[in-house]
């Protein structure tokens, strides 16, 4: 179960990795650095909390059920908690574009409905 859990969240992870460069190299020709960095910023506060959790669940794996779900909303929290500190922090460098940086943060947590729509 937990090899089958880890190959899950590679492929999702490396989807939304693959996007994010996509996006980002979009943004970098048409708009140049400034909204690449933007993009490429809000695609990292998608993908670094996404990657926290993963991480937990794959951890988890294996233990009683009540762990493992304990560990699920121990991990969304921790996801959510997260997703607020890099936006906070994002928001403190100079120059930063809004759009890019939404366009970024949106088409990597759009992986999952794909991912959803492949299964």
């Amino acid at each position: 179960m937990a090899s089958r859990n880890y190959s899950a969240f590679s492929k999702i992870l490396s989807y939304q990795l693959l996007i994010i460069l996509v996006i980002t190299a979009g943004f970098g020709f048409a708009g140049g650095w400034q909204q690449a960095l933007s993009s490429a910023l809000g695609g990292m506060a998608a993908f670094v909390p996404n990657l926290y959790f993963a991480l937990r669940i794959v951890k988890s794996s294996g233990q009683p059920a009540r762990k493992m779900v304990n560990s699920f909303y121990a991990g969304e929290s921790g996801k959510l908690l997260l997703t607020a500190a890099l936006f906070i922090m994002i928001f403190r460098v100079p120059n930063i574009e809004i759009l890019p940086l939404l366009v970024g943060y949106i088409t990597a947590l759009s992986v999952f409905w794909f991912a959803l729509l492949m299964r």
